[in-house]
């Protein structure tokens, strides 16, 4: 069994970095409400230096953390792991990617259906088909495997929190809350593979 440290705290980091530069963008954008505004609003091109630093600790900080999970994961896969399994591992690492991406490709909200805010856009749908796919994957690849029983379950349930708060969710809690679902729902998953002790 193994556990990488540095995976668990670039999680810890990764989380923190997003709540702390979540809180301060929010209280630094004049009418901004984590109640009603997408993260994105926040390292909007508008807000110059201070949303460039809320890309790189709201988004780029988290991604690559993410991604440091997914490489770990996929390179402890056992050898009896479906082939499902290792094509959720790489969907797992290009969700993160994408995460990341966002961060670099600021909204424009001057502009918000063309020009830089359709690749920011493109990066968040990526980000959001990828990872449910990606936990689907896991979750059938490894559902028979002994001694990663909890990891297919955690998986799925995760998969299905960040599809319905990409999609489904914002006509019952509003967009900026089934966005935060998402991405919450996310964050855990890859602390969980993080933490959890894994048989090669």
């Amino acid at each position: 069994m193994s556990r990488r440290p540095s995976a668990v705290l670039g999680m810890a980091i990764a989380v923190a970095s997003l709540v702390i530069a979540s809180l301060l963008a929010g209280m630094a954008v004049q009418g901004y409400s984590h109640l009603l505004h997408p993260l994105a609003w926040l390292g909007a091109r508008q807000w110059g230096p201070g949303g460039t630093l809320f890309g790189v600790f709201g988004f780029v900080v988290p991604g690559v953390a993410a991604a440091w999970v997914a490489l770990g994961l996929r390179s402890q896969l056992p050898p009896v792991a479906g082939w499902s399994a290792r094509i959720g591992a790489q969907l797992a690492l290009l969700a993160a990617l994408a995460f990341a991406a966002q961060g670099l490709l600021p909204l424009d909200l001057e502009n918000q259906d063309a020009g830089a805010s359709r690749w920011h856009a493109l990066a968040w749908l990526s980000w959001a088909l990828a990872f449910p796919l990606a936990g689907l994957g896991l979750a059938l690849g490894l559902s028979r495997v002994v001694g990663m029983r909890a990891l297919p379950l955690v998986s799925g349930v995760a998969a299905v929190l960040v599809l319905v708060g990409s999609f489904l969710g914002g006509g019952w809690i509003g967009p900026a809350l089934s966005q935060r679902l998402a991405i919450t729902a996310w964050l855990a998953w890859c602390g969980y593979v993080a933490l959890a002790p894994r048989r090669n």
